[in-house]
């Protein structure tokens, strides 16, 4: 995948954009695609388990707490607004973009 994740600096912490696939056979980052992070869950679209599935998954590989990650918008789509706090800009830019590479 190609492309650069699109950070943007808000009042609440960091925010970038993913666009997510429920129902994947494995939970996993699939890169980026025109500034937008592509994340695979396994967990199904509803009562907010791929939700879930997502800020767990995000969590762990960017080495934050689950209470430093929300949905700030788009929590009923498969494009979301995360952001996140606890880590700055160049450490967050550079984390997703070892996490895209390595997909």
């Amino acid at each position: 995948m190609t492309g650069a994740p699109l950070i943007r600096e808000t009042k609440d912490g960091l925010s970038f954009e993913i666009h997510v696939n429920p129902h994947a056979s494995r939970a996993q980052i699939a890169g980026f695609a025109d500034g937008v992070l592509k994340v695979k869950v396994t967990a199904p679209p509803v009562e907010g388990a791929a939700n879930a599935a997502c800020i767990a998954l995000l969590a762990k590989k960017l080495g934050l707490r689950k209470s430093e990650i929300a949905i700030l918008a788009g929590e009923r789509g498969r494009k979301k607004t995360i952001v996140v706090s606890g880590i700055d800009k160049a450490l967050l830019e550079k984390k997703l973009r070892e996490l895209a590479n390595a997909s």
